[in-house]
């Protein structure tokens, strides 16, 4: 736990950038699957997706993910709020 509102804030924007990255992720498994064609294997790419945003939330197998982030942030608003 965070002993000061600063290291609550900066543990905050760190996982606030690691679920951007993740993001980024994500958009490039979306515009493959938009870009797919009748040919392309649309399960497979689908899946891909899924397991990509499955990781932003988790974090997959190191980091936290919005998980994190969510954990971050209520423990900054506890600080915060007093």
């Amino acid at each position: 736990m965070a002993k000061s509102i600063e290291e609550a804030r900066k543990r905050l924007d760190d996982e606030f950038g690691q679920v951007r990255r993740h993001l980024e992720k994500i958009h490039d498994s979306l515009d493959k699957l938009e870009k797919a064609g009748p040919e392309d294997d649309l399960e497979q790419l689908l899946d891909d997706l899924e397991d990509t945003v499955k990781k932003a939330r988790t974090g997959g197998l190191i980091g936290h993910g919005a998980n994190g982030h969510a954990r971050a942030r209520k423990e900054y608003l506890e600080i915060k709020n007093g």
